[in-house]
């Protein structure tokens, strides 16, 4: 039901950083084709983004780039952080689009990204301590799979993966449960496309999920097909806290599209697509990171309580 109060709220939820875009293909170290659809995690004293980043052959590696204020003087890895394992199939054409959690039980980060290979997209499993070194546990679960990220704590003694397969030609987001993050089981669908909607075509997840005393914050981005090509724009739900399955409310209009120049020229025109996000309770705020016409990276903010009063006035689901 249209709601003109509601739909103000989401039209000035976020504002984007006056300096956009803040990381572009000319800062970086060496040669590359664009830099786009970052994880974003707080470490020491810094922000830390792990970028997608694509090569002049067209596939993509991350790598790291920190910041003490989350957005300017960026300090870029003079080399790729995480590249394609060769020895492995499923990374043969490169990597992808990570997010990332910290998972308190490791005492480590947990990336999510997809590797791609003739197979297809997967979603692939690495852990951190310090984004030098790396352990990947391989594939999660089958390909065509893609906008993937564990919960940062376990439910019923079980973790928990969103992730976007591609069922029957359908994009919806999944939930899945794994008591060990090798064995999966457990799927069902948690959002799904709304015909005739923005998001009537694909949902996907965007940045990690985010917890707040009424429920964890889901970003999405949905996809409609035009005439003049696709159009990715950011949504936003709310899953309950112990069940995370149930989904409380979900935004009937998006809350952030391209608009700004950056966001609708690029390699591909019109798309906002959020992958990481960092929040500063101290402040009441977060800033979600994302990838720009697949070009450039650039940054919105928002108060966190102006996210929670925005969704709790959307329906129930």
């Amino acid at each position: 039901m249209f709601d003109l109060a509601r739909e103000q709220k989401a039209h000035d939820l976020f504002k984007r950083y006056h300096n956009n875009p803040i990381l572009t293909p000319e800062q970086w170290p060496y040669p590359t084709n664009a830099v786009f659809n970052p994880a974003a995690a707080k470490m020491d004293s810094e922000t830390l983004l792990l970028i997608r980043v694509e090569d002049m052959r067209g596939f993509s590696h991350l790598t790291v780039a920190r910041s003490s204020d989350g957005l300017t003087n960026w300090k870029i890895d003079v080399e790729p952080t995480l590249q394609a394992d060769q020895n492995s199939r499923e990374e043969r054409w490169g990597l992808e689009d990570p997010r990332i959690v910290w998972l308190e039980e490791h005492n480590q980060f947990a990336v999510t990204y997809v590797s791609f290979s003739e197979g297809g997209p997967v979603v692939s499993l690495a852990i951190t301590k310090n984004f030098e070194t790396f352990v990947r546990l391989g594939a999660l679960l089958p390909p065509e799979d893609k906008d993937a990220c564990l919960f940062p704590k376990r439910f019923d003694g079980k973790f928990a993966l969103i992730h976007r397969p591609i069922v029957r030609g359908e994009a919806h987001m999944w939930i899945s449960f794994s008591p060990d993050l090798i064995h999966w089981g457990h799927h069902r669908p948690l959002i799904m496309t709304r015909h005739a909607y923005w998001d009537c075509h694909r949902v996907g997840l965007a940045c990690q999920p985010i917890e707040t005393e009424e429920g964890w914050l889901i970003f999405y981005h949905g996809v409609r097909h035009t005439t003049a090509g696709d159009i990715y724009r950011m949504g936003l739900a709310l899953a309950d806290l112990v069940s995370p399955w149930k989904i409380l409310r979900r935004s009937p209009e998006w809350i952030l599209g391209p608009h700004a120049h950056y966001e609708r020229i690029g390699d591909v025109g019109d798309v906002v697509f959020p992958t990481g996000a960092v929040v500063y309770k101290e402040k009441d705020e977060i800033y979600l990171y994302y990838g720009a016409a697949d070009s450039t990276i650039a940054v919105a903010m928002a108060k966190l309580s102006g996210c929670l009063d925005y969704i709790l006035s959307c329906p129930k689901e």
